[in-house]
């Protein structure tokens, strides 16, 4: 480790060394995020496309269901993530 030449009052300090993230991680953070938004999203498409008289079923909870399946689908694959952490043979 040498001083940089540009500019002399600043030392190289120590060395930083990246390691990568358990398999299975983002695959975790990904789920999280969709099982905590897709529900909402699905309340605010509803909401915003609004009550037609005509009509059956309101947007709102047609949406809100939507919005469930795939808040579902993200717990599905944070627990793929969380699977494929726990499975993982490298050392901690």
């Amino acid at each position: 480790m040498t001083t940089d030449h540009e500019h002399p009052g600043i030392a190289s300090g120590r060395q930083i060394r990246l390691e990568p993230v358990r398999p299975g991680v983002w695959l975790i953070i990904l789920g999280v995020v969709l099982a905590a938004l897709g529900p909402l999203f699905g309340f605010l498409l509803g909401s915003m496309i609004g009550i037609d008289e005509g009509d059956d079923i309101d947007a709102i909870y047609l949406y809100l269901f939507a919005g469930i399946v795939i808040g579902g689908i993200g717990v599905g694959v944070a627990l793929l993530g969380a699977r494929r952490v726990l499975r993982d043979r490298r050392a901690a």
